[in-house]
């Protein structure tokens, strides 16, 4: 299984029966792809769209049916398209159970670095600083490393999206929570031991007695 399958199908675990949730662009918007069956969940794309499903299959995408990033989705019956004014108001309002986005970096406290300088050809801001700020719970969907190098960090040094910290981060090693201020492991993935996610990550980890394996 891959980092990405891996990412999307543990936060996919952390859905509950009808909640409004917000997928980022990126790893994210594979999280509707594993929604557990008989489980009802309403997507949200901060580009104005409630009702997002799976990714369309090939040769069915609709050129005008995107998400915040572009990409082709498919809209479930009884989906609701509104502008964006409408849309940043669900989210400002605190009408978001969730939100999953990803990060550039996370520090040892769940700040939030995930863009870095508009106008460059680089990822931008986005409505990260308002789902942040906006969203009951915060879900950061990310691959552990970048180049070789930790994302979770001590001290971010890119700029910080919020002074709100995240809820949980979701990584192809593990899951980490942030109790009281505090980096903790939670969960480690499949085959992956503490010393190895120990080793992939520069902020300290509070270590639990048991740590126990992902379940997917």
């Amino acid at each position: 299984m891959d980092a990405q399958t891996i990412i999307a199908r543990r936060i996919a675990r952390e859905l509950r029966e009808g909640m409004l949730v917000n997928l980022g662009i990126g790893i994210p918007t594979l999280v509707a792809n594993y929604v557990p069956a008989g489980m009802h969940v309403f997507f949200q794309s901060e580009n104005g769209l409630i009702g997002t499903g799976p990714l369309p299959q090939e040769g069915l995408a609709q050129a005008r049916l995107t998400d915040a990033g572009g990409r082709p989705v498919t809209a479930l019956p009884g989906a609701s398209a509104f502008d964006s004014a409408m849309s940043f108001g669900l989210i400002r309002g605190g009408h978001l159970d969730m939100t999953v986005l990803g990060a550039l970096q996370v520090d040892q406290h769940g700040l939030l670095a995930n863009w870095t300088i508009p106008g460059k050809m680089v990822p931008g801001m986005g409505g990260a600083m308002d789902l942040v700020v906006g969203a009951k719970r915060v879900v950061v969907a990310m691959q552990h490393t970048a180049k070789g190098k930790p994302k979770i960090v001590n001290r971010c040094s890119l700029p910080l999206t919020s002074i709100r910290p995240v809820d949980l981060v979701v990584t192809e090693l593990a899951v980490i929570a942030f109790p009281g201020g505090r980096a903790t492991l939670v969960e480690t993935a499949p085959g992956v031991d503490v010393q190895q996610v120990l080793a992939a990550t520069e902020a300290p980890l509070e270590i639990p007695e048991r740590v126990p394996s992902m379940t997917l």
